[in-house]
């Protein structure tokens, strides 16, 4: 069994939770994707939290949970709350780009890794495509790099895995990572914050909506079947 771990100067209070992280990931991710509809209500962020896709892990947050971690990320200044004159919801947008002085393409690179886990650097460019377009996995690198020499760290390059072709790289904003028979782990909490028990709870859950809604179409078409006879 391997066991390696890759640290950063992050302290203790300094380290985001995974729900803390999923929630500013989707901050920032929609910020590029949605601009018409940034800054973000606490609905619209919950959804996003909730995406079964382009997610690892995928996660089921509660409004409530949401909203208190996004309480807390704005007392660290790492979120702004801004209530609009007239608006009846206050709406949210992260500040990761003035907190650490990112430009786009550094702040994509960071947003993905938060959002999916450990990754390459070739895996990083395919799936930043709509946050900022790298020419090359050489532009890619050259992000992380900049990521890696901040001070505290905010990404950590991996020992290349026996066998593997290329390394893969981290975010620390949750912790250092340690690697546990090919599974990665931050300081925080295990992979993306979910036990095994949690994730088996929520993929029941997944599957027994999925069933209400197959249910609910099934009454919909016997109804519409039954204009035509």
């Amino acid at each position: 069994m391997t066991n390696e771990t890759t640290g950063g100067a992050h302290d203790t209070a300094a380290v985001l939770d995974p729900v803390e992280l999923r929630v500013l990931a989707v901050l920032a991710e929609k910020e590029a994707l949605t601009p018409d509809n940034y800054p973000m209500s606490l609905n619209a962020i919950v959804n996003g939290c909730n995406q079964l896709s382009s997610r690892d892990p995928v996660m089921q947050l509660g409004e409530d949970t949401v909203l208190d971690t996004l309480q807390r990320l704005t007392e660290r200044k790492l979120v702004n709350a801004i209530s609009q004159a007239g608006a009846r919801v206050v709406k949210y947008e992260h500040r990761m780009r003035i907190k650490w002085t990112l430009e786009q393409d550094k702040l994509a690179v960071l947003t993905i890794l938060m959002l999916r886990g450990l990754q390459t650097a070739g895996e990083i460019r395919t799936r930043t495509g709509r946050l900022h377009e790298f020419k090359t996995v050489q532009d890619v690198e050259n992000a992380l790099q900049f990521l890696i020499d901040k001070y505290p760290p905010l990404v950590a390059k991996l020992d290349r895995a026996p066998g593997a072709k290329e390394s893969r790289y981290g975010q620390l904003l949750g912790g250092e990572i340690t690697i546990v028979a090919g599974s990665e782990q931050n300081a925080s909490g295990a992979s993306g914050g979910l036990t095994q028990g949690a994730r088996v709870q929520q993929l029941e859950q997944e599957v027994a909506s999925l069933r209400g809604e197959l249910e609910e179409l099934k009454v919909q078409f016997e109804a519409f079947r039954q204009q035509f006879q």
